[in-house]
C-alpha cells in the first residue's frame, strides 16, 4: 500500500518520522477543535432556550441539537473517500474552512429555520474524524496504527473542552444571562469560527505536502462495503463511540433532574466523563497493538455490561405496608397520640420510626447528607382510629409503614459512569485497529462507514433514552438500553470468533492429513 507521496507502509526510517508525527499532532489538534465545534451547537441552543431568548419546545430543541450530529455522521463516508483520493493534507483544512462559514452564520440567525439550516453546516465538523483516520493511518505500518489512531482519537476530548468553556464564555458574554446583554451570545459562534480558520492554517503549514501516488476507481473503493465485517465493526462503534456522544449530552439533564445539581455543576461532571473517555483511546489502541483488538473488545464490552448493570438501581424513596397494630378486645378509643392509642383502659404503644426515617422523604432531595452504600429502611406505625371511635377485637388501630431509601450516591454514580466512559474509549481505539489491519488500502472508506454508523448511534440513542424515560418514568432506564446494546455486540463478536477458530482448526487438520498422506 502506498502512502501519501512516495512513502511506503514499511518505511519507518528517520527521514519520515518527523512528517509522520507532525501529521498525528496536527490531525489530533484539528479533531479536538472540530469536535468542540460539533458539540458547541447543543450547548448554545440549550442556553438560548433556558434564557428565554427563543421559545422553542423540547421537540424543536431536540432536532436542533441532533441535526449537527446527524449530518456530521452521514458525511463521514464521502469525506473518507475524498481523503483516500486526494490526501488528508488537502481535505482537512478545506473541511475546516468550509465549516467555519455556517458556524459564523449562526451568529446572524434570527429564526428556528435559520438555526436548523446553520446546524446542518455546523455538522460538517463531525466528519473530520474520517479524514483524520485515513490521513494518520497512512503514515504508519499496521503494527503501530492502533496506537497512533488512539492518539488521534484523543480529539474526542473536544467535547469536554466545549462542556467546560462554552457555558462559561456565554455567561461572561451575557453577564450571566442579563436581559440587556443576552444578544451577546452571537459572539460565541464567531469565536468558534475563528478557531476553525486558525487551525486550518496551522494544519496546512505543519503537515507534509505530498499527495497520493496512486488512483483507485470508485468501484474498488466501495468494494469493502459488501463485507459484513464492515457493518459489524460499525455496530461495535455505534455502542462505543455513539454511546459516548449520547451520554456527553444526556448526562447534563440526568444530573440536574436526578441529583438536583446546577447546570454548571452538571456540565463540569459531563466534561469529567468526556475527557478521560477520549484520552484513554490511546491506551485502547496501544493495547490492541500488543494483545490484539479482539482481546481489548472482549474486556471493553464485558466490563461495560457489568458497570451498566450496576447503574440499573435508581435513586428510590419507597413506602410499603408493614406490620400493623390490632385491638386485643372490643372497646372505645379514649386517646390517640403519636406514641400510643388508648382503648378504654388498655394502652397500645406505637412503634417509633428508626434513625433512617428522617432520610425517607418524598420528592427530589436538595442534597445528599451522609453516605449510604446500601439501601436503608425504617418502620413506623400510624394511627387509623380517632377518639370516641368504637373498635372491635382484631380491628386495625394503627397501620404499619415501611420506608425504603436508596441514595444512589452521586459520587458512586459518577465513578461508575467514568469507568463506563473509559471502557468506551478503550474499545473505540481497538475498533480502529481492526480497520487498517483488514482493509489496508481502504481506511478512508471503511473508517467512514464505521464512523457513520457510530455517529448515527450518537444521534439515535438520546431519542431512545427520552422515549424510555417517558414510558417508564425512570432515569436509569438508559443504562438498561446500553447494557442490552453491549451484550448484543459481545455475543455477535464471540459467535464470529468461535466460527473463525473452528474454520482455522479445520484447515489445520486438512493440511496435516495431506502432509501425512503425501
Amino acid at each position: 500500500m502506498s502512502l501519501e507521496g512516495e512513502i511506503k507502509v514499511g518505511d519507518t526510517g528517520p527521514s519520515q518520522s518527523g512528517p509522520a508525527w507532525r501529521a498525528v499532532a496536527a490531525s489530533t489538534g484539528a479533531f479536538i477543535v472540530c469536535f468542540a465545534v460539533w458539540m458547541m451547537y447543543g450547548v448554545l441552543v440549550t442556553f438560548l432556550v433556558d434564557n428565554k431568548v427563543y421559545a422553542w419546545d423540547k421537540a424543536s430543541l431536540g432536532w436542533l441539537i441532533g441535526t449537527p450530529v446527524l449530518t456530521g455522521s452521514l458525511l463521514r463516508l464521502p469525506l473518507g473517500i475524498l481523503t483516500d483520493r486526494y490526501g488528508g493534507r488537502m481535505v482537512m483544512p478545506a473541511l475546516m474552512l468550509v465549516t467555519a462559514v455556517p458556524v459564523y452564520l449562526v451568529s446572524h440567525t434570527h429564526s428556528y429555520q435559520g438555526m436548523l439550516i446553520a446546524g446542518l453546516g455546523v455538522g460538517l465538523a463531525g466528519a473530520s474524524f474520517a479524514v483524520g483516520v485515513a490521513y494518520v493511518s497512512a503514515w504508519f505500518p499496521p503494527e503501530r496504527q492502533g496506537m497512533v489512531l488512539g492518539i488521534f482519537g484523543v480529539g474526542n476530548s473536544g467535547a469536554a473542552l466545549t462542556s467546560l468553556v462554552a457555558p462559561r464564555l456565554l455567561n461572561a458574554l451575557t453577564d450571566n444571562g442579563a436581559s440587556l446583554k443576552l444578544d451577546a451570545w452571537r459572539t460565541l459562534p464567531k469565536v468558534y469560527a475563528a478557531a476553525l480558520v486558525v487551525t486550518a492554517v496551522v494544519f496546512w503549514l505543519t503537515t507534509d505536502t505530498r499527495k497520493p501516488a496512486t488512483a483507485v476507481t470508485m468501484r474498488d473503493r466501495l468494494a469493502p462495503l459488501r463485507q459484513m465485517r464492515v457493518w459489524r465493526f460499525g455496530l461495535y462503534y455505534a455502542f462505543l463511540f455513539g454511546s459516548f456522544v449520547a451520554l456527553s449530552q444526556w448526562l447534563v439533564p440526568y444530573y440536574v433532574n436526578v441529583y438536583s445539581m446546577s447546570i454548571a455543576t452538571a456540565g463540569a461532571l459531563a466534561a469529567a466523563f468526556s475527557l478521560p473517555a477520549g484520552m484513554i483511546r490511546v491506551v485502547g489502541g496501544w493495547a490492541a497493538d500488543r494483545v490484539g483488538a479482539r482481546t481489548v473488545l472482549y474486556w471493553s464490552f464485558g466490563l461495560s455490561i457489568a458497570l451498566t448493570v450496576l447503574l440499573f438501581p435508581p435513586r428510590m424513596e419507597l413506602q410499603a405496608p408493614g406490620q400493623g397494630l390490632m385491638a386485643d378486645r372490643s372497646g372505645t378509643v379514649t386517646a390517640v397520640s403519636d406514641r400510643e392509642i388508648v382503648v378504654d383502659d388498655v394502652r397500645y404503644v406505637l412503634q417509633q420510626p428508626g434513625p433512617a426515617e428522617a432520610e425517607i422523604r418524598v420528592g427530589i432531595h436538595e442534597d445528599d447528607e451522609g453516605f449510604h452504600l446500601m439501601p436503608k429502611a425504617s418502620f413506623r406505625q400510624r394511627p387509623t382510629v380517632g377518639v370516641g371511635q368504637r373498635v372491635g377485637k382484631g380491628e386495625l388501630l394503627a397501620k404499619g409503614v415501611t420506608g425504603v431509601y436508596f441514595q444512589a450516591n452521586r459520587w458512586i454514580f459518577t465513578a461508575f459512569v467514568l469507568l463506563v466512559g473509559a471502557m468506551m474509549g478503550l474499545g473505540s481505539g481497538a475498533v480502529f485497529k481492526h480497520i487498517p489491519s483488514y482493509f489496508p488500502g481502504r481506511v478512508g472508506v471503511v473508517g467512514g462507514v464505521v464512523g457513520v454508523i457510530g455517529g448515527l448511534g450518537g444521534f439515535v440513542e438520546p431519542i431512545l433514552f427520552g422515549y424510555l424515560l417517558a414510558a417508564t418514568g425512570i432515569w436509569t432506564s438508559c443504562w438498561v438500553l446500553l447494557a442490552v446494546f453491549a451484550t448484543t455486540c459481545l455475543i455477535w463478536m464471540h459467535v464470529v470468533v468461535r466460527r473463525l477458530m473452528t474454520a482455522q482448526a479445520s484447515t489445520l487438520m486438512r493440511d496435516l492429513d495431506r502432509a501425512e498422506s503425501s
